[in-house]
């Protein structure tokens, strides 16, 4: 019998809408029996170990962390990461750091464009582990400042709008250094939204830094992101350097910026190489 993983998931910890046993109880639904949990750059409390099984489900502790990717934005995943390390702890401690003075300097723009009587307590109070925009685009929705989650980012807190502010991130080398020392596998998180235009010189200079998988299968939306156009053979130069190619729905659950659980199913020898190039 085939099993199926879903290697790209948030909960409450982060931006998702739903608990961890919410969020398993809907992978399980749906027929899945492996998940990663990848909340943005934390590690929510239930998750005590790399691996073990809840609510009748693998759960492989991952994460999702902020990075400076040779020079543009993006993010490295981390899979069957001890929580407790504390090379996580650091990075985390220095992330929260940031998240919380970039969401304050957010919420004074949105105080002075829209003329809102905010705090960033306020938008803190929303978020259970590190605070990010989703927080503060629902108490814009609250406010009906805007319809929707999605007119929040468009209109106001996306890359460029009038209350973004951008998020200081540790460097690709930095966070993958990290990843390893927890015992963790990185892996480069969607490069569909990456615009390089040399991709072998690309993922051999993050392979010198110690990255293993590249993100291979994933729900990418291009009418809202356009998608770099190289991506269609790149799950090929995936293989020929000898990465693991992994993949996730990202899904951040029901009313939430984006309900993609389902989506993506990737094969459990996926799995299977993950364990093996652990650390």
């Amino acid at each position: 019998m085939q099993r199926w993983a879903d290697l790209h998931l948030h909960t409450r910890w982060s931006d998702g809408t739903q608990t961890l046993l919410e969020l398993l109880a809907r992978a399980k639904s749906l027929g899945l029996q492996t998940v990663a949990i990848t909340d943005h750059d934390t590690i929510g409390p239930d998750l005590l170990f790399p691996e073990e099984v809840k609510g009748g489900l693998e759960v492989i502790t991952g994460v999702e962390i902020k990075a400076e990717i040779l020079g543009e934005r993006g993010e490295i995943l981390g899979y069957f990461v001890d929580p407790k390390h504390p090379a996580m702890r650091a990075l985390f401690a220095w992330m929260g750091k940031a998240r919380e003075e970039r969401m304050k300097a957010m919420v004074q723009r949105c105080r002075e464009v829209l003329h809102l009587p905010i705090s960033y307590e306020e938008v803190q109070s929303r978020a259970q582990g590190s605070v990010g925009r989703p927080h503060l685009a629902s108490l814009l929705l609250e406010y009906g400042v805007v319809t929707s989650l999605e007119e929040a980012f468009a209109q106001y807190l996306g890359d460029g709008g009038p209350c973004y502010v951008p998020l200081p991130r540790p460097t690709s080398g930095q966070v993958i250094e990290a990843i390893r020392a927890a015992g963790g596998v990185p892996v480069l998180a969607h490069p569909g939204f990456h615009t390089f235009t040399d991709w072998e010189g690309t993922l051999r200079a993050l392979k010198s830094e110690g990255l293993m998988g590249v993100e291979v299968f994933y729900p990418y939306e291009p009418r809202e992101k356009p998608l770099n156009p190289q991506l269609g053979w790149l799950p090929a130069l995936v293989a020929e350097f000898g990465f693991i190619g992994t993949g996730g729905s990202d899904d951040h659950g029901p009313r939430s910026v984006k309900e993609s659980l389902g989506m993506v199913r990737v094969p459990y020898s996926v799995v299977d190489g993950l364990r093996a190039a652990r650390t």
